[in-house]
């Protein structure tokens, strides 16, 4: 998860022309993070400096505390934009001169840097992947060895009016309707008719005030999880072989099911992204949102909905229930100055994970940090992410370094295609395809 992407919508990616370690990218100035040397020392104590982008900062503050706490070592949190997170990172691994010592690393860059990071192999042991996601496991290794721990995890899960859905004549009414009783949707066909009931206007003036859901095509990862919803095993290209899905059945018939929502859906879809996404449900424009499952922890007070938001798992397409597991990892440079400190950290944080549910996003990797908090108020979307995760169609995005160019020149302007009027989604696929060819070549 980019957390100021999926949380805010406003970071920039990073650039498509940086995609992989040994590409040309801007070297930044200065000697490194916070201009002294990794391994300075505060008052006898050795300093780790861990570099992270905004919202993992929060996320971390307190293994770093507990950290210091135990072994008298300063964590220096080091807070960086997601853009230039990634620059950071990649210039000075490319370099083989980190300034830091830990990196939190979105899913996402692992292949791209692994070439640069550490094997962690020794420290993932059985029982740490037995208390993983099935996903989060596959998605740390990159050539076989494991480069990354998992530090939190997220994936999109329904969100629901429940004052809408709970309204005893919406229930008769949609019953009499559907024929079925209403209930927060499982299935494409049943979020397919909710969508529909709960478009209406609801002040008679004529206009359409009150929308069933949203359709975001300016971001990508919503489609993709309707890709795995269709029983697609490879979205968008199979990562061992280079074979292009695309244009396969099972994306066809995500697109077609992605763009048949329009009619239940504010206009703007091509331009609508995570930030604007939250904001018409805060706002109570929209009946459902299918969104990041920290957005709970993040309504605003003023918002006219506060009290009457529900959470279930993500809904399920021809293949099950499928989400994307957007998950961040810790990774150590080859080349550091501290390696034995740096992977102790990283273990330290794993045995700590359950620390970071009580932080402003809540978000943790393990299944055990996430039961730690069953039945507890304010956790109520817990159980709706990890069904969400534990389901075997929630799989990774393709371990490529060229992904996020992929995103940025085919998937995103694909999308936004798709939502306009007439537009012929085998043809659209066809051209994504040839343009992703041409990019892994």
């Amino acid at each position: 998860m980019k957390f100021r992407m999926h949380a805010e919508g406003r970071a920039r990616r990073a650039p498509a022309a940086a995609a992989a370690v040994g590409a040309t990218v801007l070297v930044l100035s200065g000697c490194g993070v916070g201009g002294g040397s990794t391994a300075e020392q505060t008052a006898g104590s050795k300093t780790l400096t861990v570099v992270v982008e905004g919202g993992g900062k929060a996320e971390l503050q307190p293994v770093a505390d507990l950290y210091r706490e135990e072994t008298g070592t300063e964590v220096k949190l080091v807070e960086l934009p997601y853009a230039g997170l990634y620059d950071r990172v990649s210039s000075e691994l490319k370099a083989g001169e980190p300034s830091f010592d830990v990196a939190a690393l979105d899913a996402i860059w692992l292949t791209a840097f692994a070439p640069g990071l550490a094997p962690i192999d020794d420290i993932v042991t059985d029982d740490v992947q037995s208390d993983l996601f099935g996903g989060l496991v596959t998605e740390a290794q990159v050539d076989g060895h494991f480069v990354g721990m998992p530090v939190w995890t997220n994936s999109e899960i329904l969100f629901y009016r429940t004052d809408l859905f709970e309204d005893q004549k919406n229930k008769a009414d949609f019953e009499a309707e559907y024929g079925y009783p209403l209930a927060p949707p499982t299935t494409w066909e049943q979020y397919k008719d909710a969508a529909e009931f709960f478009t209406r206007d609801t002040d008679d003036d004529g206009e359409t005030d009150l929308y069933g859901t949203d359709v975001k095509a300016a971001v990508e990862t919503e489609w993709l999880a309707t890709v795995s919803q269709a029983g697609e095993e490879h979205m968008v290209l199979d990562a061992e072989t280079n074979e292009i899905t695309i244009d396969d059945e099972a994306h066809k018939a995500a697109l077609d099911y992605y763009v048949s929502l329009l009619p239940y859906a504010p206009s703007g879809a091509a331009q609508l992204d995570w930030a604007g996404s939250q904001n018409l449900f805060y706002q109570g424009q929209l009946a459902m949102m299918r969104f990041w499952g920290h957005a709970y922890r993040q309504t605003p007070d003023d918002s006219p909905v506060k009290d009457d938001i529900g959470v279930a798992p993500m809904i399920g397409g021809p293949g099950g229930v499928a989400g994307v597991p957007g998950a961040w990892y810790l990774s150590a440079p080859s080349t550091g100055k501290n390696p034995e400190a740096a992977k102790d950290f990283i273990q330290f944080a794993y045995e700590h994970n359950d620390l970071s549910a009580d932080t402003s996003l809540g978000l943790v990797a393990r299944k055990s940090a996430f039961e730690s908090k069953a039945g507890t108020a304010g956790y109520e979307n817990y159980p709706a992410l990890v069904a969400t995760l534990e389901s075997p169609r929630s799989l990774p995005r393709p371990a490529t370094e060229n992904w996020q160019e992929i995103v940025d020149s085919a998937l995103v302007p694909m999308l936004q295609k798709a939502v306009e009027p007439g537009a012929d989604t085998s043809k659209l696929l066809e051209e994504a395809k040839g343009q992703i060819e041409a990019i892994v070549e």
